[in-house]
């Protein structure tokens, strides 16, 4: 798509082609790709995008500028070839259409001559026109030939090539016009044209392997730019000239021919090209080989195609075991090869002779020998060596082992080592020395790949393989392994149960007899001869065990020898215990609950007996003979062989728990009967038969361990209420203690303490505590005169005699101290008027400091105004009454 600018500046502007037919002579040899004219078209809309097709896609393709080109190599006939090259605009779908008639280029023969100095005229066409009636398009009556220009040109240029008129510039003044790539589109400049003559000239020399021909568009337009011909299209072709070398694709070209080929295979193919014109001499190409190398077995081993550049071989004798790999030298000349004329490259053909199987594998030996111990798997006994002259690591290098003959049992296989290509031969059966000493194997090694056809040598290579086993101590065994016994339970202890003994399979060792020991017995039963293997029994057996599974008891015994190493071995006596009667039934369960009315108030009951049939059921339920209040308030009924139900025989018994014993018997012979006792309990009863007193929960039982964790529980939980209630104690007295002491902000002289000094250093960190805790202990020198107290201390009247409290049992119990200074302070007729708490904050009477107000400043304080202490805050009033009230 490209924007069609409009070219009709006056009313009568119509969009589409300028005429229904446009014609052009073109060369009658076209080539795929080339330009071949220039369609017009016209709009008045400049912003129309415009999409151009051929009614002949498969022969014209139309560009986007409107620059029809041949999509293939074609000869035009002698009658004219027409074609419809249609317009559409890609938004309104509107469409236009123009036919356009292609005509072979005629036998020109007004071509320019050199010694000619006249330059040919092209003359518009003439155009009819009617009275006061606008521009009507005409079909042209002939077309222009295209213009032959050889490429490479040394001038002078500007170059005249043709001059452009119209036969009405008679009567009119013209102004003359090209359009097209090579005059006002890119490459721009190439073509000029004198408006004024028409005089059409070429700017600089042309290049034909960048552009073939160009297409422009001649116009002739009146003063005012009114259009007053129809365009005509100018071709002009440029002429071949053989300035560049042919070009081969790679310098290097790599091809594999398999060696043994016969004459004439294909190896490769080469190619070069040429950016001369295709079709003449000076891209037509020529291949031959210059040289190769080596030049054995012959010094012509290979030809080539010279039109294709196939390279075939035209010699026998290729042989990849004598030389790998060959180098030719190959040329390619244009001009059809002419060396006088025509100009060369060369490029470099490598061709490799690949393997093919013509070498079998050989053994390196006749015989190779190994050796195994006994009883061993997966262990390399003998390396098979073989050369083979192929190419190593391929199909025909690569070498198969098998085994012919010597291992009728499978003990024996081969293996192929991957990067030595060795046959490793391997045993994957054990072997037993004391059967066989020595194999002798018959091996055979072939390739991956059979053999070349034409090949003499035998396809594969044979040896034999002889193997020696070692003896070696081998683990005794037991047999049977595992051995069963039958057996009744009850055998006492030391009774003789069975013999339990191993063999050794080494029969060619010198070696004492074996050893038995006890590996495994879980219930301890059993003990075993370490000489003999005799088994007696230490404990009695009992089927009923919780070791005995299934009627049947394992134990392992170990049997070991005195060779070098020493082995052992290890067998399994199953014991299968024959059941006896040698247990009474029990009732189950041994709690019941029922009704103290005699409906409804059956229990059932099951016998339970660990010996099985024919010592268990059924079984026999029977209530004793005494007590005599058994059978008055119960009776039994047996409903099944192993089911009972027990149920009251008075109409009421009292609520309560009653033992009731039970006879059970069971099919035993001897039989075997046992007494058990039924806890039963008697309750009250609703209508659903559920009991309804309150113990009921006592009546179904708490056991003794619930009832002490039960215990615990409470214990655990009243010891954690004592210690909260302690602990809530403790903090309360001690919030109390904090409670009692003074708040600094009611005391002026800790307000005075509470300003940012940090003190004298460290010599003013060593501070009496005793002071606070003894107050009264300050010693009477230490007061001071009446006439230097401090103005911040009590007001000055008799000191209440105190009576002297002996020192605290502990120093620190500053809440003891302060409860009794309070006592005293309560019971003190002379207390000042003040808080007595802040009695008890008081360090003594007087202070060894001496007071702060005497004090005096390095400067005389009689000059110095304090006034400005007044409007410090509350936290400096003390000071602005001592120093800002004057001489007062």
């Amino acid at each position: 798509q490209a924007p069609i600018k409009a070219t009709c500046e006056d009313l009568s502007c119509k969009t589409g082609f300028p005429e229904d037919v446009h014609s052009a002579v073109v060369s009658r040899s076209v080539h795929g790709g080339q330009p071949l004219l220039n369609v017009r078209f016209q709009s008045c809309d400049g912003n129309k995008k415009i999409h151009f097709g051929s009614s002949e896609p498969e022969d014209f393709r139309v560009g986007e500028d409107g620059v029809v080109y041949a999509e293939r190599s074609f000869q035009l006939s002698a009658e004219p070839t027409e074609f419809v090259v249609s317009a559409q605009d890609k938004e309104t779908q509107q469409e236009w259409q123009m036919r356009v008639k292609l005509t072979p280029e005629p036998a020109f023969t007004g071509a320019l001559e050199k010694d000619q100095r006249k330059i040919e005229e092209i003359i518009f066409p003439w155009q009819q026109y009617k009275h006061s009636s606008p521009l009507k398009r005409q079909k042209r009556d002939w077309v222009i030939p295209p213009i032959n220009l050889p490429e490479n040109s040394k001038g002078p240029f500007p170059q005249e090539l043709v001059r452009i008129r119209s036969d009405r510039d008679k009567s009119l003044s013209l102004r003359y016009s090209v359009t097209g790539p090579g005059a006002d589109q890119p490459p721009t400049g190439i073509f000029i044209i004198n408006p004024i003559s028409g005089q059409l000239s070429v700017t600089k020399p042309l290049d034909r392997e960048q552009i073939a021909s160009f297409h422009l568009r001649a116009h002739a337009v009146d003063v005012n730019g009114n259009q007053v011909e129809n365009p005509i299209d100018i071709v002009i072709n440029v002429i071949d000239m053989n300035d560049n070398r042919p070009e081969f694709l790679h310098q290097v070209w790599n091809g594999t021919v398999p060696e043994g080929s016969k004459p004439g295979t294909y190896v490769m193919t080469v190619t070069a090209i040429d950016a001369d014109d295709p079709n003449t001499q000076n891209g037509m190409l020529r291949y031959r080989i210059l040289s190769q190398a080596p030049s054995s077995p012959s010094p012509n081993m290979f030809t080539i195609n010279n039109e294709t550049g196939d390279i075939i071989t035209v010699a026998a004798g290729l042989d990849r075991e004598k030389v790998q790999q060959y180098t030719l030298i190959i040329q390619a000349t244009d001009m059809e090869g002419n060396p006088t004329y025509g100009l060369s490259n060369t490029a470099t053909a490598v061709i490799a002779v690949t393997d093919v199987n013509d070498n079998p594998p050989e053994f390196t030996a006749m015989t190779f020998y190994g050796e195994v111990p006994e009883n061993r798997v997966d262990v390399i006994v003998a390396n098979l060596t073989v050369t083979d002259k192929d190419q190593p690591h391929t199909p025909a290098w690569n070498a198969l082992y098998r085994m012919t003959g010597g291992d009728p049992t499978g003990r024996f296989t081969i293996l192929t080592d991957p990067n030595s290509n060795d046959g490793l031969v391997t045993v994957v059966k054990p072997i037993d020395f004391e059967t066989n000493r020595m194999f002798v194997l018959t091996v055979a090694a072939e390739n991956q790949v059979p053999l070349a056809k034409g090949i003499q040598h035998p396809p594969q290579s044979t040896a034999t393989v002889s193997i020696t086993v070692i003896d070696v101590n081998e683990s005794p065994y037991f047999v049977p392994n595992p051995k069963l016994v039958r057996q009744e339970e009850g055998l006492m202890a030391g009774s003789m149960l069975t013999t339990f003994t191993a063999q050794d399979p080494d029969r060619y060792m010198q070696q004492t007899s074996l050893r038995y020991s006890k590996l495994s017995d879980p219930a301890n039963w059993l003990k075993i001869d370490p000489v003999n293997g005799q088994i007696t029994t230490t404990a009695v057996l009992d089927r009923e065990s919780i070791y005995v599974q299934n009627n049947m008891y394992n134990a392992t015994f170990l049997a070991s020898d005195n060779g070098i190493p020493p082995m052992s071995g290890t067998g399994t006596l199953q014991i299968y215990l024959l059941d006896i009667n040698d247990n009474a039934p029990q009732v189950h369960p041994k709690e019941a609950t029922t009704c103290e009315t005699l409906q409804p108030n059956a229990i059932n009951i099951t016998a339970v007996d660990p010996d099985i049939d024919p010592n268990a059921g059924p079984f026999a339920f029977e209530l004793p003979d005494t007590p005599a209040s058994i059978k008055r308030n119960w009776t039994i009924v047996r409903i099944s062989g192993d089911h009972a139900q027990l149920s009251l025989r008075i109409r009421f018994l009292e609520a309560g728990i009653y033992d009731v014993p039970i006879v059970i018997t069971d099919s035993g012979n001897p039989h075997a009967s046992s007494t058990s006792l039924l806890k039963v309990k008697v309750c009250q009863c609703d209508l659903n038969g559920d009991c309804t007193d309150v113990d009921r929960i006592v009546g179904a039982g708490l056991g003794t361990g619930a009832i002490i964790a039960i215990l615990l529980c409470i214990i655990i939980l009243l010891i954690l209420v004592l210690m909260f209630v302690v602990w809530m104690k403790r903090r309360d007295k001690e919030r109390q203690a904090k409670q009692l002491l003074i708040d600094p902000e009611d005391d002026v002289r800790d307000n005075i303490l509470k300003y940012d000094e940090e003190g004298g250093g460290e010599e003013d960190q060593d501070y009496d505590l005793s002071q606070l805790q003894q107050p009264d202990t300050v010693e009477p020198d230490a007061i001071k005169p009446v006439g230097i107290r401090r103005l911040d201390e009590r007001p000055i009247h008799a000191e209440p005699q105190y009576p002297v409290r002996s020192a605290a049992p502990h120093p620190g119990d500053i809440g003891d101290f302060i409860n009794e200074g309070l006592k005293a302070a309560d019971n003190d007729p002379t207390a000042p008027p003040y808080d007595s708490l802040l009695v008890f904050d008081y360090e003594g009477s007087g202070s060894t400091a001496g007071s702060l107000s005497s004090l005096n400043s390095s400067s005389s304080g009689g000059e110095q105004d304090y006034d400005y202490l007044n409007d410090w805050g509350p936290r400096f009033k003390k000071l602005a009454d001592m120093y800002g009230g004057g001489d007062d």
